[in-house]
């Protein structure tokens, strides 16, 4: 990308707004419980993040309730709340956020002809009324809001500016120009913010934003063709998570910028140094496997099997690397832990990887780690990884697992004994299926009734050999909604009956029928 004609001084600042608690959320599967909200929200502080997305605080009593223990929590970046240009989500949205060092109100409306006529149903000047009305009256609640445009660039550029200029003359601070459905391409979407700002008088008064799904594949390009275009607020998420096929990924677009300043001169302000275990930590949260070859922090992205890329490695590491794996807080695997190790130095290799746990968590953590290194030859950073971030997230469980004996083989039908902790209380259940897994789901089901649909059963290793670790993804849906559960052991059967309870308990804090009691 070229800035031929930009007076953009080196030092220009981009901020990023991180929507991975609000749209990253919306992706079918990647529901969040209340306590994983407030690890992800800390995390996103703490690498630098200017404004954390916090949530839709109309949605529901717990989305309300998460802003707002965020609200109260975070100090240093902005917290915003969605609403959209209704009165009653705007007074909720300024509700959750009262409590903020920095709080944003974040309202958008229709501004395209196919969703003013298919799904708002106004007109034109109605849409300019209503913009007027619902910024004012988010300004009365804070000085910080932001207006967005919903399906900007399938908006005619003379109403955008309207409505833009409208939003700002009623207060609006920030001016997001999002690419809703991900229909535009990078030369459409910088044409388009520097129209915009050449067009509507009063655009110096507010900052422009720039929001890109990922529908084409385009997200980041387009991203940093809007700040090109004059864009100074990127709108992202960790691992590119959110609707449909994504929004642009906040790791993809620092990375950019930071390795390509020569040709695009801006700073984010972020620790980069905590990408990695940004990504780790989401993708626990969620359950959502990062793919392998994914830009940054895929597991493949630092390595080299080509005999070619290999050989230019030992001969000069920029040869095929343009970042160095340290610079994303990727630290070189090492064999160093095994059956023989102590705390310390499993509580310094926690730290080294980026894990901060509290006396309780680390206890446990350790005595999972124990029992690995006695059934694995070789502990990798990898293993650690899978049995902390599983640690993590099943600590508020409701039903966990305690036991579980299959017995399987050519002549079925195959039997599941297990045994789980429900609410304090441990039951039993024998089982029979077509197959293994099949066996684990109807044991499972037995102790804990409910009609959750399983819609993916993936397993892989978390390491090389045959006594690899294995991590299964296991998403069932259940009255509209979709939830992901992982689980990782050297058992795939075990692997697979966490992973199972995982998702479970993530429909139980939803409140979906699921009934999380022992079967009498």
């Amino acid at each position: 990308m070229s800035n031929a004609g930009n007076t953009v001084s080196a030092k220009d600042r981009v901020l990023i707004f991180d929507t991975t608690l609000r749209d990253g959320e919306q992706c079918p599967g990647a529901t969040m419980t209340f306590e994983e909200k407030l690890e992800v929200a800390d995390m996103l502080d703490a690498m630098g993040v200017d404004i954390i997305e916090a949530g839709f605080p109309i949605a529901s009593d717990g989305d309300f309730e998460a802003v707002s223990a965020i609200a109260s929590r975070i100090k240093r970046a902005s917290v915003a709340g969605l609403a959209r240009a209704i009165a009653a989500d705007i007074a909720r949205a300024g509700e959750a956020v009262r409590h903020a060092a920095k709080p944003r109100i974040h309202t958008f409306v229709s501004t395209s002809p196919i969703h003013l006529q298919h799904q708002m149903r106004k007109s034109e000047e109605e849409v300019l009324e209503i913009i007027t009305k619902t910024v004012t009256q988010a300004r009365n609640l804070v000085e910080d809001v932001e207006w967005s445009g919903m399906d900007s660039t399938r908006t005619p550029i003379d109403y955008l500016c309207r409505a833009v200029e409208t939003a700002i003359r009623a207060g609006a601070t920030t001016i997001n120009l999002p690419d809703t459905v991900g229909y535009a391409t990078p030369d459409e979407y910088r044409a388009m913010f520097k129209a915009v700002r050449e067009r509507v008088p009063n655009a110096d008064k507010a900052i422009f934003s720039a929001h890109c799904h990922n529908d084409l594949g385009l997200a980041v390009a387009n991203s940093l063709a809007a700040v090109e275009g004059g864009a100074r607020q990127v709108e992202c998420t960790i691992n590119g998570i959110g609707e449909r096929a994504g929004n642009a990924a906040l790791e993809e677009i620092v990375m950019a910028l930071r390795v390509r300043g020569d040709v695009m001169p801006y700073d984010t302000g972020i620790d980069a140094t905590y990408l990695m275990r940004a990504s780790k930590a989401v993708s626990s949260a969620c359950s959502f496997p990062v793919q392998y070859n994914k830009a940054i922090v895929g597991r493949n992205a630092f390595a080299h099997e080509s005999g070619i890329h290999q050989d230019g490695m030992l001969k000069h590491q920029q040869t095929y690397e343009i970042m160095t794996p340290a610079s994303v807080g990727v630290t070189k695997t090492s064999l160093v832990m095994g059956k023989h190790s102590g705390r310390a130095a499993f509580r310094s290799k926690l730290t080294e990887m980026g894990y901060e746990l509290g006396d309780n968590q680390l206890e446990d953590a350790f005595t999972r780690f124990k029992a690995l290194a006695d059934r694995k030859k070789h502990v990798y950073d990898e293993d650690i990884e899978a049995l902390v971030d599983e640690n993590l997230a099943t600590a508020h469980d409701r039903v966990k697992l305690v036991s579980l004996t299959v017995i399987a083989g050519t002549r079925g039908p195959q039997r599941a004994m297990l045994k789980l902790d429900i609410d304090g209380r441990v039951v039993a259940e024998e089982a029979e299926g077509n197959g293994p897994i099949d066996a684990v789901f109807n044991a499972v089901k037995a102790l804990v009734p409910h009609e959750a649909v399983l819609e993916l059963y993936d397993v892989h290793a978390v390491t090389e050999g045959t006594d690899a670790q294995a991590e299964v993804t296991v998403r069932l849906s259940s009255d509209g909604a979709a939830v992901t559960g992982r689980g990782a052991d050297p058992d795939t059967l075990v692997a697979s009956c966490k992973a199972y309870l995982a998702a479970l308990n993530k429909l139980v804090a939803r409140g979906s029928r699921v009934h999380a009691q022992a079967a009498e």
